[in-house]
């Protein structure tokens, strides 16, 4: 009995420093990004007008909302859930949002993909390979859609940037972003080069003995690269499947990318629709490759070329909504949906008594 006791405690001590450890990371970057804020205007004194809020919230909600139907059109189709569109629903509101949270809270947005797999395949009781994919195929459908719209604001809207180094900037950003695309696309279509690839990265692994049986991890890498093409191919041979998911990105790009000039607006900003919508994709670009929580440090730093259109009392506010969009309403809709996950599962075992 004593055994059990113990797994429970220390199950109970490690969730405990995971979330002080995730409250760190959002307190030491919103510290961070917001601490100084000596040149803010005073609220009481700040005019603001709130019916230009009205389209940025609406952006943001049709924008979550498109992007949890990606996933759920995927796991639909994938997981054969047809006939179960509820259940669809939420496992592709919970994929995405938990997604979303860790994105935001580990250095490069290197966590998302990886705790969406373990929710795919622990809690929605999908196979590895699914569980792998559906993540994948919808990140990498986020890439793509986000790629469309930037080369097409470079080559028709880069006239109206004058910051050079900004350019600079954004193009080399977007070779990070083509890198997941073309990496999906090797493993899917060259799953032997890949399985040889990961023999080598296993056996490097084995020789410093964080592998102990490696014979064994080759055997698991090679059948979850197979698993991996054919999962993915699955979702390709599906008739206008993956092209959806692109369409579905763009949007979702272009309405998240619309935010700030209504933000700008809202505080009295003079600027263009169209300058202000390139920039923006020019900075989101240029931070991507940034290996801080939430691209904290250059996110602020680089997007004051955005807000740069205000009087420098009222940038702290107009930055701190813009932030409130971008980051700080993904940790909260993260942590809702944990705390939610973690009531259904101590209403089970009740349930099963009963």
């Amino acid at each position: 009995m004593e055994k059990p006791k113990k797994k429970s405690v220390r199950k109970i001590l490690l969730t405990i420093a995971f979330i002080l450890l995730n409250i760190a990371v959002i307190a030491i970057t919103a510290f961070s990004e917001f601490g100084n804020s000596e040149n803010a205007a005073k609220l009481s004194e700040v005019q603001f007008n709130f019916l230009f809020l009205i389209p940025a919230v609406a952006c943001f909600i049709v924008a979550i909302l498109l992007e949890i139907h990606k996933y759920s059109i995927v796991i639909k189709k994938t997981c054969k859930l047809e006939d179960n569109p509820a259940l669809a629903r939420k496992h592709a509101r919970r994929t995405f949002l938990i997604g979303r949270y860790y994105d935001n809270i580990t250095p490069a947005a290197i966590g998302g993909q990886p705790f969406q797999i373990y929710y795919m395949n622990k809690n929605a009781g999908v196979s590895a390979g699914l569980a792998t994919t559906i993540p994948i195929i919808n990140m990498i459908s986020g890439q793509i859609g986000f790629l469309i719209i930037a080369v097409i604001c470079f080559l028709i809207g880069s006239f109206t940037i004058s910051n050079a180094p900004l350019i600079a900037l954004a193009c080399f950003g977007l070779i990070f972003y083509a890198f997941w695309p073309v990496a999906v696309l090797i493993a899917t279509f060259l799953p032997k080069a890949t399985a040889e690839l990961i023999t080598i990265g296993v056996k490097f692994l084995a020789k410093i003995h964080i592998i102990k049986n490696k014979e064994e991890a080759v055997a698991k890498a090679k059948h979850g690269v197979d698993e991996y093409a054919r999962s993915v191919k699955l979702i390709l041979k599906t008739k206008g499947l993956f092209l959806k998911t692109i369409i579905y990105s763009v949007i979702f790009h272009i309405l998240i990318s619309a935010i700030p000039f209504f933000v700008l607006t809202a505080f009295g900003g003079q600027i263009d629709f169209l300058p202000c919508f390139v920039t923006v994709v020019a900075v989101t670009s240029a931070v991507y490759f940034v290996p801080t929580p939430g691209n904290a440090g250059a996110a602020e730093g680089t997007f004051y070329t955005v807000f740069s259109a205000l009087s420098s009392g009222y940038v702290f506010w107009a930055m701190l909504i813009w932030r409130f969009f971008s980051y700080y309403i993904y940790l909260i809709m993260g942590g809702i949906t944990y705390l939610l996950m973690s009531l259904e599962k101590r209403k089970k075992p009740a349930n099963k008594d009963a």
